[in-house]
């Protein structure tokens, strides 16, 4: 592996491939050891009464975690990542290591649903006070901060329509109060955009989407700086919320190819997308890299890249043209999920939101592109949008 002065002169693949596992600390072997464990021996009754022990039980890691997680520090440049059971444990963790009760929270009223009840949920029965706010708000926020936030929860691109937040601008009005910034970086990945570069605090990864790349696995990353590393890993052993060896391994060998994956899902997403705008049956390409997007010049300044993810709007209609455009999919599959090989199509339901509700011309579609040929996903997209206009 490269050593870190010159890590950065090296390409994203050459890092992913390299990141984290030496074969030559285990015998040769190209990838790392599945380490099933729950008691760990001590040599001696002396080391056993040590902290300073790397490995202790199994809830506190194992060398395959380790070696998950020091590829995900390689990748966000953060003081420390655990690895959880699932995108939303990733999500809550954090939020129950940062929040008490009487404090006041800022979410983006544009997050991942889980996550909004979670919020709405817990942690206003917990005593916190949840608000949110517009993503469009920027330094606006400050009008927003009291003396008991705590916390600010942000999602940038927006879940399902991929609105932009100016992340730089929010970050400086929360240093100046000392409140913990979170972002859920799952669209993006750590490729195309790095929070911690940015200021956040905590970053967080749904892993089951590209670094997994394969639907078959369940898996959320957490990342923080220096100042909020000692306090997220407290929590995590005091919740006892680990991620099992062979879940935690299929991720590391996914995140493997994760960076030629995205290569692919990043251009024909954006093949699809581009010519959906010329469409007469899709009134809005909500994607961030399209010039026509608001959010445009926000994702052009800090982002790296574009992932597989993004929403259309039909022309008009509602729940019957909703349903005739996923009802005639051949190809396209109809899942909740994302970032896997697969594509998949969902309509979007957004009743939930408050302070950044819009009207929209049609009914909101969430199309996942996969990996297979693009012109075959046109031509299928093609035939939904055929019914929705029939319907």
């Amino acid at each position: 592996m490269a050593s870190g002065s010159d890590k950065g002169s090296i390409g994203i693949n050459t890092r992913l491939a390299k990141a984290a596992y030496d074969p030559h600390d285990y015998f040769g072997f190209v990838n790392p050891p599945v380490v099933h464990a729950s008691t760990v021996l001590a040599p001696d009754a002396e080391t056993r009464d040590r902290r300073d022990q790397p490995y202790t039980y199994g809830t506190s890691g194992t060398p395959t975690t380790e070696a998950l997680c020091k590829a995900i520090d390689e990748l966000e440049g953060s003081a420390g990542t655990i690895a959880v059971p699932s995108g939303l444990a990733a999500v809550t963790v954090p939020l129950l290591g940062f929040l008490s009760a009487g404090d006041h929270a800022l979410f983006v009223d544009t997050i991942y649903f889980p996550t909004r009840r979670f919020a709405d949920g817990m942690l206003r029965r917990l005593g916190v006070d949840v608000e949110y706010y517009r993503p469009e708000i920027g330094a606006g926020i400050a009008d927003l901060v009291r003396p008991e936030t705590r916390v600010i929860f942000l999602e940038s691109p927006a879940s399902n329509t991929f609105e932009m937040q100016d992340v730089p601008a929010i970050v400086e009005v929360a240093r100046k109060s000392g409140i913990v910034t979170m972002l859920d970086n799952t669209w993006a990945t750590p490729l195309f955009f790095k929070p911690l570069d940015f200021g956040v605090d905590i970053s967080i990864h749904a892993a089951t989407k590209y670094p997994g790349g394969h639907s078959d696995v369940l898996l959320g990353t957490v990342s923080a700086n220096e100042a909020c590393w000692p306090r997220l890993w407290d929590t995590f052993l005091a919740l006892g919320a680990c991620a099992g060896p062979d879940d935690v391994y299929q991720i590391f060998r996914g995140l493997r190819t994760m960076g030629v994956r995205l290569e692919r899902h990043q251009q024909s997403a954006l093949d699809i997308a581009r010519w959906l705008e010329t469409h007469p049956g899709v009134a809005e390409v909500l994607h961030p890299a399209l010039e026509s997007h608001p959010g445009h010049a926000l994702w052009k300044r800090d982002f790296g890249g574009s992932s597989g993810l993004f929403g259309i709007v039909l022309a008009d209609g509602g729940k019957a043209q909703a349903h005739a455009f996923l009802n005639a999919l051949e190809i396209f599959g109809l899942g909740s999920s994302w970032g896997g090989f697969e594509s998949l199509a969902v309509w979007v339901d957004l009743r939930d939101r408050t302070v950044s509700a819009r009207d929209y011309a049609g009914p909101v579609i969430r199309l996942q592109i996969g990996l297979e040929d693009t012109a075959d996903l046109m031509a299928d997209i093609e035939k939904g949008l055929h019914a929705a206009a029939a319907a």
